[in-house]
Parts: structure tokens; sequence; C-alpha cells
């Protein structure tokens, strides 16, 4: 038993030493949710893979999606969470070649930034072999939501699922909600990219009492439902009058046409997803691997063709994609050296 106890405790000790590489996955996210405004958001099975390693050299390479537009300095936000990282841990910044393959679409109000920004937390405590607490202070989540200035995404990112963030007025803090079995996630993303500064700019200043008490009672009703599975409750849940409407009338007049068409094809709901311009919809009825299952117990195809034709009923193109909520965040998918060790290992290898 102390022999067992002393290579556990060699293992964890190796664990917090400096890394050459690391690998990090990390998934999108869909912000708001209706009027859960800059404090509920959700997981989506997309992902984007970062591996940060130590070089002779700054270097950033990207493919897949946002590769051509996202910025290569150390503005991108991967290098922004690498740098908090290592602040973090009180170790200097060394130089580091970035490797990024993104399948989240990028500037479309899925969370790209809020990825870019957790992978790169994580990759740099790695590499720094520094660890944070967790439990009463969330510790990664405080760096991430400081960064980003909300949890609605990074929480979800981190976590997986749906996440419900506050901050006490000391720290920030979040709770999952949870996600009803079967639901799909249908999204209309179209060909241009939405850009959150000009999101926020059509958005007032003050918000009338009526207008917070009918966010408030929606935010309420649209957890309610999720937590009992009471599906035909969502679309009332993610009725909003802080953001949508404005960003609809000013930016995306195609948003209340397209969640109408959707509702009346058999979605659950349908919402702007961040700051946009991406139309989230939630459909019902999957069950296990969709690819086998007859397409007329789910409503996902019907709910996808509708948003398409409402699209190009007001000129609006782009792709319809259908995914799930993620259920698990951020991982660690590789290492060097590895973090299993003798009769220790973690899955993969890792």
């Amino acid at each position: 038993m102390k022999k067992r106890i002393l290579h556990r405790a060699s293992v964890e000790q190796e664990n917090r030493a400096p890394r050459k590489s690391v690998t990090v996955k990390v998934p999108a996210s869909s912000a708001n949710m209706g009027p859960g405004y800059d404090c509920i958001g959700c997981a989506v099975d997309l992902w984007s893979e970062l591996t940060v390693e130590r070089a002779d050299k700054f270097e950033i390479i990207a493919t897949g999606e946002g590769a051509e537009e996202m910025p290569k300095d150390a503005t991108n936000y991967m290098v922004v969470g690498v740098k908090g990282a290592f602040d973090a841990a009180n170790k200097p910044m060394p130089l580091l070649k970035y490797t990024v393959h993104s399948k989240i679409p990028y500037a479309r109000g899925m969370g790209s930034s809020s990825a870019a920004i957790v992978s790169g937390i994580i990759a740099g405590l790695v590499l720094a072999g520094h660890q944070l607490p967790c439990w009463g202070s969330e510790a990664l989540l405080q760096i991430a939501a400081s960064i980003e200035g909300h949890p609605d995404n990074v929480a979800p990112v981190i976590y997986g699922g749906i996440q419900l963030g506050i901050h006490t007025g000391t720290r920030w803090m979040t709770e999952r909600v949870p996600m009803p079995p079967g639901i799909q996630l249908v999204m209309f993303i179209p060909d241009f990219v939405g850009k959150t500064s000009d999101a926020r700019d059509v958005l007032k200043n003050d918000v009338t009492r009526e207008d917070a008490a009918y966010n408030i009672s929606r935010a309420a009703f649209l957890v309610h439902a999720l937590c009992h599975g009471q599906l035909d409750n969502l679309k009332y849940g993610v009725q909003d009058r802080m953001h949508q409407p404005q960003r609809g009338a000013k930016l995306y007049t195609y948003l209340y046409p397209m969640i109408e068409a959707a509702e009346q094809a058999g979605a659950c709901c349908a919402y702007l997803s961040g700051a946009g311009p991406t139309v989230m919809a939630l459909t019902s009825g999957a069950s296990g691997d969709i690819f086998t299952q007859r397409e007329k117990e789910r409503t996902d195809w019907a709910v996808a063709n509708a948003m398409i034709q409402a699209g190009e009923e007001v000129g609006i193109k782009g792709k319809l994609l259908v995914t799930q909520v993620a259920h698990e965040g951020a991982k660690v998918i590789r290492a060097d050296p590895p973090f299993s060790s003798g009769n220790i290992h973690f899955r993969d290898d890792i």
C-alpha cells in the first residue's frame, strides 16, 4: 500500500511538470438561448483541435473554418488564453507554435472566440505544468470569463452541456441545466460573418421594467422546461425582448421569418445563436444513431428544409448543419510527455 501511494504521488508530481507539447479539443457553443443574455449557453457538438508546442519562433498554422480570417499574431484569442495561463502560473510565456484545425463556424455566433480562449488556457496550463483549483473557486472559468467578459460561451466550452452562469460580485459561477433526451440542434449558418461589436451596438443601454420582467419570466420558464422535459414550452422559454427584436430589425431581417418557419415545421423552438447571424433550432425525436432511425420519427429534416426555404425567400444564402448538444466540454487529448505513467493510465494513454 505504501509503495502504491508513493508511486501515485510521483505520477502526480510529474503531471505538474512543464510539457513540450499538448493538444486540446474544445466544442462550439450557442449563447443566450433567447432570453438568457450573457448568462445561458450550450455546448455544441462541433469541435476545434489546437496543438501548442514549444518552438524557436512564434507561428500560427490554421486549417478549417476561419483559417483565412483569424489573426495570426498575439491578438489571436488562442495566444491570449495561453498567456492568461502562464500569468496564472507566474511563469514567463515561451515561444510557441500553434496548430489549429477548426470545424466551428468562424464569427457566426457559434462561440469560435470562446473556443480559442479556453483551448489556449488549457494548453498553457499543461505546458506550464500548472494546476488550478476547481471546487469552490472554478479558477479556469475565472480566467476565461475575465477575457471574454461573460460566461455564457466559455462555461459550456469548459464543462459541456447547457450552463447557467452568474457573477456573485466576487467571482463567476456556473451550473449545468439538464437537457431533455432526443434533442438535436439544427443550425442555419449564413454565408456572411456577424461582428459581435455591431450586434451589441444596436442594443439599447436602458431596459424598461416591463421588458425586464418579460425576460426574467422567459428565462425562468426556459430553465423549467429544460429541467422537466416540457418540450412544448421551449418555444415560449426562448422568447426575448432585450436583443433578438433589435438585431432582427436592424441586422438579420430573416430571423423571425426563419424562427416561425422552423416552429411551424415541428421545431421545439428557435432563436438567434449568440450575437448571430446563425439561427438555432431545437428538434426532438432522435434516438441512438440517427442514420439508423426512420426519418419520420424525427423532425430535423422538415425543420432544416423549412429554414433553408425561409432564407431563400428573403435572399439569404447559407448552409444547414444538424448536430447535437456536446455533453462533454474541453479536454486534453495528447501531451508530450504523456500523463499516463507506470500503472496509472488515462483514456487513450494521454
